[in-house]
This record gives C-alpha cells, sequence and structure tokens, in this order.
C-alpha cells in the first residue's frame, strides 16, 4: 500500500469551515462509508453503503463527487456518473478484495469456465466488474440469487466468504474466488466466545464477509446498513458488532443509550479491526482534494461502459431500496 503523503495544512486553518466554503464553491457534494473516521462522517451530506451513496450522488446536480471511502467506490460513482468530476482524498485507499482479483486472472478464470454466469462483489475494479454478467452487494446479492435458474452454473468473486455464506444459506454450489477482506479475517472465534460469556444477552450482529466461524455465532448476518439498522431496532441495550468499528460511530449518535463492543480480534481487542485503507482518507486530505480537485478518478471509457451493463442488471434485478441517509 503505497501511502499517499499527509498533505501540509495550516495548522490556524478553519479546516471544516474551508471544507463547507469550498464545497459550496465548487458545486460538490461530499459522501461517507460508514467505515470512515467520524469526523468525516459528520461532515458529510450523505453518510452510507457505497452503491447508495454513488446513487446518490448521481441524483443531485453537483459538478462534483468527492467519495469519501476508497477507489472501487470512487470508480462506481464515476461508473454511474460519467459526467461529474469524481476524487478520493487519497488515490491509496484501496480493498484487499479488489488487490485479490488481478483483472487478468480472472478473465483467464472465466474463460476457462464459459458455461458459468459471473456474479461479482462490488469490491471489485472498474476492469472486473467489465468482466462480468451481474454485480451484487451484500444486501442484494440473496435477491438476485434467488431470480436465477437453480441450474445455472455461476461464478462468485472475488469474497469466498461471502461467496460460502450465500452457497450454504441458498443451498447453491457456486464457484467461489478466493479473495478475503483482511478486516473482517481478523475477527478471532475465541476471543468472540469470551466476549459473548461476558455479555450473555448481547446479540452478535455480524457481516458476511466474515469467515463462517464468526457468522456462525452471529444473531444477524447482513450488509453495513443493515447492520446499524438491526442495531437501532433490536431492544437489547448492549450489542457485538462484527465488521469494520467506523460503523459504530453512527450507531452511538442515533441511539445513546446502547453500548456497541467491536468485535475482538486475536489480541482480545478491535484495533486490528480498523480498515487501514479507509483511514488513509483524513479531513486533511479531504480539504486539499476539494481544495485541488484531485486526485482524480479517470475510468478508460470502453471499461466504463462495458462495467456499467452489469452494474445497471444488478439495478434492474434489486428489491426497491431505501436511499441512503441524508445528512445535509
Amino acid at each position: 500500500m503505497n501511502m499517499q503523503s499527509t498533505p501540509s495544512v495550516d495548522p490556524t486553518l478553519d479546516i471544516v469551515a474551508e471544507i463547507k466554503r469550498l464545497k459550496k464553491e465548487k458545486n460538490a457534494v461530499i459522501l461517507a462509508h460508514y467505515y470512515q473516521d467520524g469526523e468525516i462522517q459528520d461532515i458529510a451530506d450523505f453518510v452510507g453503503d457505497s452503491l447508495d451513496l454513488s446513487r446518490k450522488a448521481a441524483a443531485t446536480d453537483a459538478d462534483v463527487i468527492v467519495f469519501c471511502g476508497v477507489r472501487f467506490m470512487a470508480e462506481v460513482a464515476k461508473i454511474l456518473s460519467p459526467g461529474k468530476t469524481v476524487v478520493l482524498p487519497d488515490l491509496a485507499a484501496g480493498c484487499s478484495l479488489e488487490d485479490s482479483c488481478p483483472p487478468d486472472e480472472f478473465e483467464k478464470f472465466t474463460k476457462a469456465h464459459p458455461d458459468h454466469m459471473v456474479l461479482s462483489y462490488i469490491n471489485c475494479s472498474a476492469k472486473v466488474k467489465a468482466l462480468s454478467d451481474i454485480i451484487v452487494t451484500s444486501s442484494n446479492a440473496e435477491h438476485i440469487l434467488n431470480s436465477l435458474p437453480e441450474d445455472q452454473k455461476i461464478i462468485f468473486a472475488p469474497d469466498r466468504h461471502l461467496g460460502g455464506f450465500l452457497s450454504r444459506k441458498l443451498g447453491r454450489d457456486m464457484l467461489l474466488w478466493p479473495g478475503t477482506c483482511i478486516v473482517h479475517e481478523q475477527f478471532s472465534e475465541k476471543e468472540l466466545i469470551k466476549l459473548k460469556a461476558k455479555h450473555p444477552d448481547a446479540p452478535v450482529l455480524a457481516h458476511p464477509e466474515c469467515p463462517n466461524q464468526i457468522v456462525q455465532h452471529a444473531d444477524h448476518v447482513g450488509s453495513t446498513s443493515s447492520i446499524l439498522k438491526r442495531a437501532l431496532e433490536d431492544p437489547a441495550e448492549t450489542m457485538i458488532i462484527a465488521t469494520e468499528p467506523g460503523i459504530i460511530h453512527q450507531m452511538e449518535k442515533a441511539a445513546p443509550h446502547k453500548t456497541f463492543i467491536g468485535a475482538p480480534g486475536a489480541d482480545g481487542n478491535c484495533s486490528c479491526n480498523t480498515c487501514p485503507f479507509m483511514a488513509l482518507n483524513t479531513m486533511e486530505k479531504l480539504y486539499t482534494c476539494l481544495r485541488d480537485l484531485g486526485p482524480e478518478i479517470n475510468l478508460d471509457e470502453g471499461t466504463r461502459v462495458q462495467a456499467e451493463i452489469p452494474l445497471r442488471k444488478m439495478l434492474d434485478l434489486s428489491p426497491a431500496q431505501a436511499p441512503a441517509k441524508d445528512l445535509a
């Protein structure tokens, strides 16, 4: 991971005021994924899951989309809003799932199985999307899989844990690409069992990117937005959250009377479960990104058009989705 150097910003600058000023000046919309630092979430116009954010931004009249997330998310925003300028605070903010699925290798793999339909999780590069038949998210993958004929052979990429979860739940045998999320792989089953023993009444809410040994202890498995919804609706006063801990910021804001505990890593705490890619985005980089309108996300138009096809197919097959939360 080639980290972009932290920009030099005048320490006397009121950075929040400057970001708000630049946002108005540039006619920009700021998007923040749930896994971003709380300070960035609080200044964003919209906070949510990656696809919902891109759809929300596409529906605005903004000229500039500032995506505080990781690179594949900003690429999706560019695919759906080709006429808008899309910038990312740190271009090095990648994703281990994207890195685990190099387009050239994936193309060879798909060509070796020509009778398989390719379903790719949205956590992949634009080039991998362009090689896919349908894109899915953790919130709509089950619905889309159920819409396909039972005898349809399927390649599922790049997350083998999400694919395995869906395969077990739906009884569908799929060919799984062996990618994983470094964050969700850090959770320790042993430490989770110990934490559950300390809080026997606390439900466990887990993301399906977690390995099966974690998922099997969960009371609810779902996307980040699904986990947030369950956390706010469940009457339990204490909950254990098995996903990137950035989501806890929104939980604590919406339900300050509840206690949310991040699922532990092997050392007994959850510090190792913070996404190192998401953490690359900072308020200083958000400021300079808006000021300079860079780093900018640019896609080859052929790749963009080809990647848009499976994305639109997903939207056609998806159930109606609630819009991303408007925090403006």
